[in-house]
């Protein structure tokens, strides 16, 4: 990973306030809610999160329909401020679902205010080069799951 432009850049609107979508990528159960591919799930009882700068954020991932596949993912935060920004380096390790070895990728998350109480995310994501058709491809399946999420958390709020 460098300093150079990210490999891959996307910008999504949320039909949410800021607050709540940067809780979505913050609060352990609501990541357990949404995070990943289609068909995976996050067991509550193997996050571990403390979002600051200098923190962390700990997971597994699994596949039901594939036992061998379970995922370990480890975030350390080098920026994370509230409603504003989550900045870090994320590994992958373990047994991951295709084709993918263990690797690691910096993200950049900026979160800004948009008309009719929305967000906009930016994403910003340096990582291997062979993998950005299908990290785009993944976040474009969590947000699709994120979209959901925030519709079910704003009827319940």
């Amino acid at each position: 990973m460098s300093n150079d432009a990210p490999q891959l850049f996307l910008t999504r609107v949320f039909n949410a306030p800021r607050e709540l979508v940067y809780r979505a990528f913050t609060d352990p159960e609501q990541v357990a809610a949404w995070w990943g591919p289609t068909g995976s799930v996050r067991p509550i009882d193997e996050m571990d999160f403390d979002v600051r700068p200098g923190g962390h954020q700990r997971f597994v991932q699994l596949f039901p329909h594939d036992p061998t596949v379970r995922a370990e993912v480890r975030i350390d935060l080098i920026d994370a401020a509230k409603d504003r920004v989550l900045h870090g380096v994320m590994r992958l390790q373990g047994n991951l679902p295709g084709d993918f070895g263990s690797f690691e990728t910096r993200f950049r998350f900026e979160f800004y205010d948009e008309p009719g109480d929305c967000t906009r995310l930016e994403v910003r994501q340096w990582l291997p080069p062979d993998l950005s058709g299908a990290t785009g491809e993944g976040w474009h399946q969590s947000f699709a799951s994120l979209d959901d999420h925030l519709a079910t958390v704003a009827r319940q709020g």
